[in-house]
């Protein structure tokens, strides 16, 4: 495999230069003000749970990744740019279920890897309607999926999941139209998907953190009353 074979899937990109997507270049970075902020969130925690820290450097590397794939354009900066959101994704959805749902370790790594597994079927069978953005239905469907799950444990949590899923549904369409759109809007579309997701990833992030304190205090009670 060729590792600096040059690239050519985004609308606004006319030729193999560095600065040839300037507009999705510079949208990375809101991966990166994503991270900062929800940094500032972690660091304000009374208990600070390193697995949310790991997550959020995970939403820095994506930011960095994408950065590298939207100048580069090539094979290797691809990687860089995928192995920072699968990452979060099947990690997310381990930490999730439990945080969220309560369920055992054992239940969630067992989820996350049939998650892993049936992805790339799902992504596969939806290709043909909404192109490279099928890959991300399956991380779509779980956070409606894990949304319904906890109404009765949290409602707050389900809502806030919901609406995260809403933005999510607005980022894969702008990343959807990329290709369609080009002939109207020669920049494309592709850089509002990564401001918008990047509103994502922090929606998850600050329902994850902000979920904590009050399954803490969920546990001490209930021992409190066992």
């Amino acid at each position: 495999m060729n590792w600096t074979e040059n690239l050519d899937f985004y609308c606004e990109r006319l030729d193999a230069s560095f600065w040839a997507e300037p507009l999705n270049a510079a949208s990375s970075t809101a991966f990166l003000v994503a991270a900062a902020v929800a940094l500032r969130v972690w660091f304000n925690l009374r208990n600070r749970d390193y697995g949310a820290l790991s997550l959020i450097l995970l939403i820095a590397g994506i930011g960095i990744g994408s950065f590298l794939f939207h100048t580069f354009a090539n094979r290797w900066s691809m990687k860089a740019d995928m192995i920072p959101a699968t990452t979060f994704t099947q990690m997310y959805m381990m930490l999730a279920l439990i945080r969220f749902l309560g369920a055992p370790f054992g239940t969630a790594i067992g989820t996350m890897i049939l998650f892993t597994v049936i992805s790339p079927l799902v992504a596969l069978l939806a290709e043909p309607f909404l192109g490279p953005s099928s890959n991300d239905l399956p991380a779509l469907a779980a956070i409606f999926v894990v949304g319904a799950l906890c109404f009765r444990r949290s409602r707050d949590t389900a809502l806030g999941l919901v609406a995260t899923g809403a933005l999510f549904t607005l980022s894969l369409t702008f990343r959807t139209l990329d290709g369609p759109v080009c002939g109207a809007l020669p920049f494309g579309t592709h850089f509002l998907w990564h401001v918008c997701n990047a509103g994502v990833l922090f929606l998850l992030m600050w329902l994850y953190m902000r979920a904590a304190p009050a399954e803490a205090a969920g546990k001490t009670h209930g021992a409190a009353t066992a």
